[in-house]
């Protein structure tokens, strides 16, 4: 497994089967953010690809693995800047379905009038799958991408996917992390708390709901998780220490109170 800070990193490969994240596409000023493709095969999906200032960047590393015009699935796990905004250009210049929450999915065209455009072959409605509330099996290769129901963790209509074959979790904002170096591995769990606590305060819904979700991910075989910002947590142990501190954290609603809805004066 690389550890360097290039901008891809190889989280599994069988020789079949390949997940790769891109860690370090983003420059500037913008929220640093992951990246990821899965290869099953000649069958390649790519997961939360983000906006204009990932597009052309990632398209140069994902050349490095597959023919782009090739790909299977552009997927979102909600409708964030950083997540979707690319969408009207994958459609455009490529032949991938676009996977999506049904609540979000209406709302895409939004995003540019590409959505309208002739240059989208086949129409962008038919080049669309709706995830209903309780996720779905996505056909990919010779196996499957699960999408895991993640709702208000952070957004009203979030997936989550996981791979059964490299048995990696990949959980949008959940567990992510604000750091230097996305690649640099976990050394001291208590200390990264820091660098999560709060993000996830802020933008997780409730404990309640995150509880939910920890039991959901408990019953579930993962080897890793692998959040959309930040570093990953590798190996049983390292998960249930954030399972761990996950499920005891405030945040969101819990925190607020009337003093938080008051009009200025």
């Amino acid at each position: 497994m690389s550890l360097d800070r290039t901008s891809s990193r190889v989280l599994y490969d069988d020789g079949h089967h390949k997940c790769i994240a891109f860690t370090s596409l983003v420059k500037g000023e913008g929220v640093q953010a992951n990246q990821f493709l899965i290869i099953d095969g000649k069958n390649a999906a790519v997961l939360d690809p983000g906006g204009d200032l990932t597009y052309t960047p990632l398209t140069l590393e994902l050349s490095k693995y597959v023919r782009i015009n090739q790909l299977d699935y552009v997927i979102a796990s909600h409708q964030d800047p950083d997540i979707i905004t690319s969408m009207p250009r994958w459609l455009v210049y490529t032949q991938a379905k676009v996977v999506a929450s049904k609540l979000w999915a209406r709302f895409l065209p939004h995003l540019n009038s590409a959505f309208t455009s002739d240059r989208i072959q086949g129409g962008w409605l038919e080049r669309l799958i709706e995830l209903p509330d309780e996720g779905g099996i996505i056909p990919f290769g010779n196996t499957v991408i699960k999408a895991v129901p993640a709702h208000f963790l952070h957004s009203v209509g979030n997936f989550q996917f996981y791979d059964p074959v490299s048995k990696i979790l990949f959980s949008g904002d959940m567990g992510a992390s604000i750091v230097h170096d996305a690649n640099a591995p976990i050394i001291d769990f208590e200390a990264h708390t820091h660098k999560m606590r709060g993000f996830h305060q802020r933008y997780m819904c409730s404990n309640r709901i995150i509880r939910f979700w920890v039991n959901m991910v408990r019953e579930m075989d993962v080897e890793m998780i692998v959040p959309q910002h930040g570093t990953p947590f590798i190996g049983k142990e390292m998960i249930e220490n954030f399972l761990n501190w996950i499920e005891r954290l405030e945040c969101g609603i819990d925190l607020f109170n009337q003093n938080s809805y008051r009009c200025p004066d």
